[in-house]
């Protein structure tokens, strides 16, 4: 299966939740959920109830959207997070949320994953003063990230920057160095630190589960 390159305003219509996309157009109130919350296509404000299933693929979807990762990605994070001790659904979005690609935008260095991907993918980012390029890097708790000298001065790291100032600052489990532009992965995340991912983990894990 190919990445999504279409439209991701359809996604958030068709899915009823904000996925966190669009980056400024979502914190000045302008997604397109909020402008036409119904889902796309002429039958879009046809009331159809979801089954069991589909509403546990529906968080799956959502889940899948937010983070930015393909099926078989996600198939393999599924299987690690029943490996680990704790519950299964918070073992998953603390993998998830361990991704180099997110700790880069939840750090303020991109208004929007897909940004934070490409930062990594062009080898603006690194951990503990080494390199890394690959999006999917386990960042672990005491690891230091930070931007090359290249990407310290560009206007998709200030935006990004001032964009997390509106939206209330960094979660807790991360220390910013502002001197260093680098942040520390203080510890893995809580499930009451994710308040921003609205997603019942449980429903996930129930559709691996049939």
């Amino acid at each position: 299966m190919a990445r999504y390159i279409g439209p991701v305003s359809r996604l958030e219509r068709r899915l009823g939740k904000k996925l966190h996309l669009k980056g400024e157009r979502d914190a000045n109130g302008k997604s397109a959920l909020e402008r036409r919350n119904f889902p796309p296509g002429q039958h879009g404000q046809t009331r159809n109830k979801l089954s069991t299933y589909g509403v546990q693929l529906r968080e799956k979807q959502t889940l899948k959207w937010i983070y930015g990762v393909l099926e078989r990605q996600f198939r393999r994070y599924m299987a690690t997070a029943t490996r680990y001790k704790g519950v299964t659904g918070t073992v998953l979005l603390q993998l998830l949320e361990s991704r180099l690609d997110n700790v880069v935008y939840r750090a303020g260095f991109a208004s929007t994953r897909a940004q934070a991907r490409q930062l990594v993918s062009h080898k603006h980012v690194f951990v503990n003063g080494k390199a890394v390029n690959i999006a999917s890097y386990q960042v672990k708790p005491g690891d230091v990230v930070s931007l090359s000298e290249k990407a310290k001065g560009m206007k998709l790291v200030a935006d990004g920057l001032s964009l997390l100032e509106r939206k209330g600052g960094r979660k807790a489990f991360l220390e910013f160095n502002q001197g260093e532009s680098s942040v520390k992965f203080l510890q893995v995340p809580a499930r009451e630190d994710l308040d921003d991912i609205d997603v019942k983990e449980q429903l996930v894990v129930e559709v691996y589960s049939r």
